[in-house]
């Protein structure tokens, strides 16, 4: 018995070797999140003091501090926060009807117009942003957060979003619509009481790629941006310099950690249906 077992698994040399080569992969990835984490507690001579120091000698918070004294941070998070919140519900909404639509409704010319969508993948946003400011600039929109919810929502990332839903919908089995076509249920209500709960998975990757591109938006909101109090997080940590134009480091690295804060909660909360979700998007094309 204790041969077969040792024969069916790997033994504990192994497991050990394998975790330890996993930590120092790793590494690479960790260490600038931790060297940024650290680095906002110490002066800005300790940061670039040579030798580098992984901890600091003296932490202090009053990096922390300085980086509400120098801008209206607290605002700026306000605005990424909910921007981000009304561009993941958005996009959801869209990709979620989007591709059901492509999924379960066969229309002519179905495929023919999901290609013509996925063509917005290939455009770069460099391409479009052009066009986007004069046409939100002649609907008076400059200056105001309606250009960074509407893009993302009915542009390039809701295309991506819309793949994955449309490839979660073509893996469910059709006798499920079948069950509720025979309970009276509509074409909506198949979608709203069937489809849209089994697609939690699906919605939790999209979710997290759409808060992810929102949270990270820097080109839109550098061109239709002008006022501090409207700027979003990436735009803002450029703004935190001193007298001479030169990086104040402790200071954005403060407001960088800040800012890397939300991520990590959405991504530790909703980790496992992502997997899924980038699981389920390929059993089926």
């Amino acid at each position: 018995m204790r041969t077969e077992r040792l024969r069916t698994g790997p033994s504990r040399r192994a497991k050990l070797v394998l975790y330890a080569l996993l930590c120092v992969l790793a590494v690479p990835f960790v260490f600038p999140t931790w060297w940024m984490v650290t680095s906002s507690l110490k002066s800005a001579n300790e940061i670039f003091a040579f030798p580098p120091t992984l901890l600091p000698a003296d932490p202090s918070l009053s990096a922390y501090a300085r980086v509400f004294e120098f801008a209206p941070f607290a605002a700026q998070y306000w605005n990424s926060m909910y921007i981000a919140a009304v561009v993941t519900i958005g996009t959801l909404a869209v990709s979620s009807l989007a591709g059901y639509a492509f999924a379960r409704i066969r229309f002519p010319g179905h495929n023919l117009l999901f290609l013509v969508v996925l063509v917005g993948l290939l455009i770069p946003s460099e391409v479009t942003i052009v066009p986007l400011f004069q046409l939100f600039n002649g609907l008076g929109m400059v200056d105001t957060h309606w250009p960074l919810i509407l893009v993302p929502i009915f542009g390039a990332p809701s295309v991506l979003a819309t793949l994955i839903m449309r490839q979660f919908f073509i893996a469910l089995p059709g006798e499920i619509e079948e069950a509720g076509r025979m309970d009276g249920l509509g074409r909506l209500g198949l979608y709203w009481r069937i489809a849209l709960p089994l697609s939690r998975p699906a919605l939790g990757a999209v979710a997290i790629f759409s808060f992810l591109h929102s949270w990270n938006l820097y080109l839109e909101p550098v061109v239709f941006l002008s006022t501090p109090e409207k700027f979003t997080l990436p735009q803002a940590l450029t703004q935190f310099t001193d007298a001479y134009g030169g990086p104040m480091w402790d200071v954005q690295l403060s407001a960088a950690t800040l800012s890397a804060l939300p991520v990590l909660i959405v991504f530790v909360v909703a980790q496992r249906q992502f997997v899924e979700g980038l699981a389920h998007t390929g059993l089926k094309g």
